[in-house]
């Protein structure tokens, strides 16, 4: 036990909890919408489904920040987080009927969603604790995601997808398991006051930030949930679909590497629009391409958009939200994140999805990325001239 307490015990649940939570992401993201088809539903029916999760997050991921800000228990927080999860997916494993199991994943969702934002502002934490660098421990997520995506796949093709929620029950009762031994990384912070947290999101520098991730974040959103669909209505088999998770996932663990090791050298916001624009060009190729092996090799832009994105945005929402108010900084970038963008690119992206096509969701979500890159670069260059 008091290994476990150590420095090295610490960052070794913490890497295993981000493989077991994102092995559990891709069978959410990738293979849950395979397993509905296979039930029967319509994509009208799936996509209702997936549009619970983005409305829900709104709250969730507030009330889960507020609640570990002002507890002071994180971990805690992780805990109740992991074991609604488990609940949920239980309830789900023999249900058939869509009106149950969309209630079902509206519960399950009310507990997945704040778990990223949680994990990321209790890895922020114990990172500047035990000197270590961010990417460095968020990096086993993207290994997690990467290695499952690819096992998940061909188990999934040899056994049918009826496995598809036990393979679920399995990730969280590990992340479960070693959230419980999780370490309490928020003693030492300043007491959590309303009024504070207030006057730093209600700065222009803030508003702004938030109002480009939006942007952003359709963009990526528009990618990941239209993906699997695109790839199936080509003739992708489950492990080809697997193979593009894998792609994305493989991508994103060299530029963590790079991010930890030189990252700290480059300003935050001119890295954000690169980003946006690697963003822009991802989705303007996926709306020409017309092969499922052009969607899996597209998918290794993830390094050089969702890699320096999602780290360089972390850093830079470190300089503006003090750490006592981090999860409830996390908890609003995971609304806008997860939320948001899940929202507009869920509904626009369907709309448009059944009146002109795919094709025409991914040059909507190119243009988004462009003008997040735009608005990046007018932040920078103003706070410069100032």
């Amino acid at each position: 036990m008091k290994l476990l307490q150590s420095d090295a015990g610490q960052l070794a649940v913490l890497r295993s909890l981000h493989f077991m939570n994102y092995a559990t992401m891709v069978l959410v993201v990738t293979f849950f919408p395979l397993y509905f088809a296979d039930l029967g539903f319509t994509k009208l029916q799936i996509g209702a489904i997936y549009s619970i999760g983005p409305m829900l997050s709104i709250f969730s991921n507030l009330l889960a920040g507020i609640a570990a800000d002002r507890s002071k228990a994180l971990r805690r927080v992780l805990n109740l987080i992991f074991l609604g999860q488990l609940l949920a997916l239980g309830l789900l494993l023999p249900q058939k009927e869509f009106g149950v199991i969309a209630v079902l994943m509206g519960v399950f969702y009310l507990f997945q969603t704040p778990v990223n934002s949680m994990m990321d502002s209790l890895t922020l934490l114990a990172a500047d604790r035990m000197n270590r660098s961010f990417p460095s421990i968020r990096m086993f997520g993207s290994l997690g995601y990467a290695v499952c995506a690819l096992a998940f796949g061909f188990i999934l093709k040899a056994v049918g997808s009826s496995w598809t929620m036990g393979f679920g029950l399995a990730t969280v009762v590990c992340s479960l398991v070693l959230s419980l031994a999780l370490g309490n990384f928020q003693a030492s912070l300043s007491k959590f006051q309303f009024s504070g947290l207030w006057v730093v999101l209600k700065r222009k520098e803030t508003l702004a930030f938030f109002g480009l991730v939006a942007l952003v974040s359709v963009s990526h959103r528009m990618n990941e949930g239209f993906l699997a669909v695109a790839m199936r209505e080509l003739g992708a088999s489950s492990s080809m679909i697997g193979a593009a998770s894998l792609a994305s996932s493989v991508s994103e663990i060299p530029i963590f590497f790079l991010l930890a090791k030189f990252g700290h050298r480059f300003r935050e916001l001119p890295l954000l629009a690169v980003a946006s624009l690697m963003y822009m060009v991802r989705l303007g190729l996926l709306s020409i391409a017309h092969e499922p092996i052009a969607f899996v090799f597209l998918q290794m832009m993830h390094s050089v958009t969702f890699g320096i994105y999602y780290i360089t945005a972390l850093r830079y929402l470190q300089s503006v939200v003090p750490d006592e108010f981090r999860s409830s900084g996390q908890a609003l970038f995971g609304m806008v994140w997860t939320g948001l963008a899940g929202l507009i690119a869920g509904t626009l992206g369907g709309w448009l999805f059944d009146a002109y096509g795919l094709s025409v969701v991914f040059r909507f979500g190119s243009m988004f990325a462009l003008a997040a890159a735009v608005g990046f670069l007018i932040v920078h260059f103003r706070r410069s001239a100032a």
